[in-house]
């Protein structure tokens, strides 16, 4: 009967209980019955993340030898290989907007808000002024509907205010998602303080006191709910929502064992202490946005994988050094060898993530089939920091509306970033860009972004 009326379940619904608000996936039963799916409510929507890392690539690792299709993947980016048809490496790409400049000169690790925004950070502001960032444009059309219009999150805490250095504000390194150009976004770091926004939980100061003393599921309080509304569904409906709340009782249980190993003492201000282990708070935090994903909680996310000036370690990458000062390596071979695997094994976290979105249902293809993630950062050689041939990942389909399998390489200094970001809003149909004065008040439009001059042929 359902398919002869073509009644369907609205896309937008949401299972409440107390404290709980749950996104659903997309199902089956969300879909008019004889009705193209590029018709309905239900078609699958743009989605978009940044990935911010600090301290560029080793040089001589990053880049393939050759271009076009069918390249070989390098040393750094062979970890992508399995999803090479929605893989975009793009080498030669300068980023100005983060040069010193014979008036501005170093704060060369005080500008990496450039990566989304392709403007120029102020030096020696009275507050910090940038410009807005991709992400949230693309939030401001497309995440009306969500839970959450955007969400940011980090593995690194702030601990930073003021100027950091060379009169820059530390604004720009603790943040690069930003709502207009005197609006950063707080850069999330907590797994459990992320979940609890996901799940409309720990808003108050008294709910994180009691979500810190149970241990119960979020899920529990809508059991009696998700029980009702899983009755009508077909088979393959409930398979696919089972599959969704059993990874939702499984990110729960994994940030409550990193809780309990945690290296912080719990406070008021924060539910539970970060995780211990690095490798542990990176994949989770991927987890957790693929979840926010596949409940369509949000289609717009950054990612800050650390900050300038980072000192952590990652000995899962089989090298232990610390970050920042492995960087500097001096152009010594063994060093930039070393170097080459902490950068390999962030592509690895990145596999790690394209292989969970790809193994996710999302209409007509797979959640990887329809978002575009760019990871990206504000140095080539971070040796000699250096704002040029700065390392480029695109992944995803967006839909169809963007083509993998490509490395595509720019003679030097010739092309810039923000052209690209100028190019990737045109790939979600944003071709006016808001104007501001110098106080950060909107005044109107313009079809340039950032920095931008002219849309990067992709």
């Amino acid at each position: 009967m359902n398919f002869i009326e073509k009644k369907f379940i609205p896309r937008r619904t949401f299972i409440r209980g107390a404290g709980v608000v749950l996104g659903l996936p997309l199902l089956d039963s969300m879909i008019p019955a004889q009705t193209p799916l590029k018709n309905t409510a239900a078609v699958p929507v743009r989605r978009f993340m940044g990935i911010w890392h600090p301290h560029g690539a080793a040089p001589g690792y990053w880049s393939p030898l050759q271009e076009g299709a069918n390249f070989e993947f390098s040393f750094i980016t062979k970890p992508l290989e399995p999803y090479r048809k929605y893989v975009t490496l793009i080498t030669g790409m300068d980023m100005p907007e983060a040069m010193a400049t014979t008036e501005e000169p170093g704060g060369d690790h005080a500008r990496g808000a450039v990566l989304l925004s392709g403007a120029r950070p102020r030096r020696n502001a009275v507050s910090p002024y940038l410009g807005v960032t991709i992400d949230q444009l693309i939030a401001k059309k497309y995440g009306r509907d969500t839970i959450l219009e955007s969400i940011q999150l980090g593995v690194e805490q702030d601990g930073n205010y003021g100027n950091c250095n060379w009169g820059y504000s530390c604004a720009y390194t603790n943040s690069v998602s930003w709502r207009s150009p005197v609006d950063p976004l707080p850069t999330e770091v907590n797994p459990r303080v992320a979940f609890e926004r996901l799940f409309g939980d720990g808003t108050s100061q008294e709910e994180r006191k009691t979500g810190r003393q149970q241990d119960a599921s979020i899920l529990d309080s809508v059991a009696q709910q998700i029980s009702y509304f899983k009755k009508p569904l077909g088979a393959v409906d409930r398979e696919r929502l089972d599959s969704y709340l059993e990874n939702i009782r499984e990110i729960e249980r994994r940030i409550r064992i990193a809780a309990e190993r945690s290296i912080q003492e719990p406070s008021e201000e924060i539910p539970f202490g970060l995780p211990e282990n690095k490798h542990v708070h990176y994949r989770l935090m991927y987890d957790l946005l693929a979840l926010a994903f596949q409940g369509d909680l949000t289609r717009s996310a950054t990612y800050m994988l650390g900050k300038d000036l980072s000192g952590a370690s990652f000995p899962e990458s089989g090298f232990n050094g610390g970050w920042h000062g492995s960087s500097h390596h001096g152009d010594k071979p063994d060093n930039v060898a070393n170097y080459a695997k902490m950068n390999r094994y962030h592509v690895q976290n990145l596999a790690y993530f394209a292989d969970k979105l790809s193994k996710t249902p999302d209409g007509d293809g797979t959640l990887l089939d329809h978002i575009l993630i760019y990871k990206g950062s504000n140095m080539g050689n971070s040796h000699r920091h250096a704002h040029v041939k700065v390392p480029v990942i695109l992944l995803g389909g967006l839909d169809g509306r963007f083509k993998g399998n490509r490395h595509i390489v720019f003679p030097d200094n010739t092309e810039r970033t923000s052209n690209m970001l100028l190019a990737l809003l045109h790939r979600y149909d944003i071709h006016q860009f808001p104007k501001y004065d110098v106080g950060g008040r909107e005044v109107g439009t313009q079809e340039n972004f950032g920095s931008s001059t002219t849309p990067l042929s992709l």
